[in-house]
């Protein structure tokens, strides 16, 4: 029995509508400035509180669901989707010489496990900021609509899915959209027949980690919907990009923090820069310095050892007595490189930034077939499912 299965009543845009996911963004001013300059972008509708005249007027995110119902519909109505009964979508991300393949589809929310002990196939592994759960099943609610999708890796049927969405995508899409690395998004509605039934087999019927989407699956189940939106791929498909941190303030900075990280074990070494992505320890940047810290080693699970980890522990909880939630750690994926980080630093608007290897993706897998969890904001998956493309509708 699959796990995945046709979107019933589903919207397929048709151009002008995709965006970055609401969570991709660092400085959220970004997105206010990308929904000014594209208005039919999916971000006005999926974060309602950052569009220009909600910005101006100073409203909440409750405040602001009526009005983003209300731009929804009017993309709907002027033509910006099309609607499609029943179907699967096909999907590929081209560029940077290699393609990745993904299907939309329905999932079954009752599927989602968090722990060894709660049966089911979809694997959600990290921890999640509650606000944003909130914020998510409200925006479900209000709208009726699914609008962003939770990416799933597929393990046990990859080789045979990567085959057929492959097989699947032939011909003119439905559309296509570039994204702001210059990345094509193609699209191809598969209608009820057996070439949909052979996908919907092949996406569901195995283990499905969640790569991407974890608080808009607990979104699906906070609103107790049966079945959410996802794009399901393949290993084949994702590459994993480093995750960082800023520190925008903390009550210990400068020389004392790196005293307090040598008092507890870590080797701490002055560097040149300028500051990049490291390889077996955590760079530190503060004061316009790069500093190579050797964390302590620990013995316990994979997830222990992770830098990630190590880093909330020793770093965050130890030695700052900051839960890894605190609004003054900032979350800053793989589409920011390095320099960015450091700019943030030199211009005060963060006192430190703390750059991290990516976990891999074998590793990835392994943590999560072990049901074990990650810690939370440690894997950006690339390339990113792009909202906007499909919605299911469910009204």
């Amino acid at each position: 029995m699959t796990a995945a299965h046709p979107i019933e009543n589903a919207w397929l845009s048709t151009g002008g509508t995709g965006a970055q996911n609401y969570d991709e963004y660092a400085d959220e001013s970004r997105i206010t400035e990308i929904v000014a300059a594209k208005p039919t972008s999916m971000l006005a509708v999926e974060m309602p509180d950052r569009t220009p005249e909600a910005v101006a007027a100073g409203m909440s995110f409750t405040d602001c669901l009526p009005a983003a119902a209300e731009r929804l519909e009017a993309l709907q109505q002027t033509g910006r989707f099309a609607r499609a009964g029943q179907v699967v979508v096909a999907y590929r991300i081209s560029g940077e010489d290699r393609c990745a393949y993904g299907l939309f589809c329905m999932v079954d929310t009752d599927e989602i496990s968090t722990s060894a002990e709660e049966p089911g196939r979809v694997i959600r592994n990290e921890d999640v900021f509650i606000e944003k759960v909130r914020q998510r099943a409200a925006l479900n609610a209000q709208l009726r609509h699914l609008l962003s999708p939770v990416l799933l890796v597929q393990h046990g049927k990859s080789e045979e899915l990567q085959a057929a969405l492959a097989d699947a995508c032939v011909g003119e899409p439905a559309v296509t959209d570039v994204d702001e690395a210059g990345r094509r998004h193609e699209i191809w509605p598969v209608a009820p027949g057996p070439k949909q039934d052979l996908l919907c087999e092949l996406a569901g019927g195995g283990d499905l980690i969640v790569a991407d989407g974890n608080h808009r699956s607990l979104a699906a189940q906070v609103g107790e919907l049966p079945r959410f939106l996802a794009v399901v791929t393949t290993p084949e498909s994702v590459t994993i990009q480093p995750y960082h941190r800023l520190l925008v303030s903390a009550p210990l900075t400068g020389e004392a923090l790196l005293d307090a990280l040598r008092e507890r074990g870590a080797e701490v070494t002055a560097v040149p820069g300028p500051l990049s992505t490291p390889d077996g320890v955590v760079h530190l940047y503060l004061n316009e310095t790069v500093y190579a810290v050797r964390l302590p080693a620990v013995e316990g699970s994979i997830v222990e050892r992770l830098d990630h980890a190590r880093v909330e522990s020793v770093l965050f909880n130890d030695i700052l007595g900051m839960d890894a939630g605190d609004k003054r750690i900032t979350y800053v994926g793989g589409d920011y490189p390095p320099s960015w980080l450091a700019e943030q630093v030199d211009s005060g608007s963060a006192v430190a930034a703390i750059l991290i290897a990516a976990v891999t993706v074998e590793d990835f897998i392994s943590v999560n077939l072990a049901r074990l969890k990650l810690p939370r904001k440690s894997t950006w998956f690339t390339p990113k499912a792009r909202a906007g493309l499909v919605l299911a509708d469910l009204r």
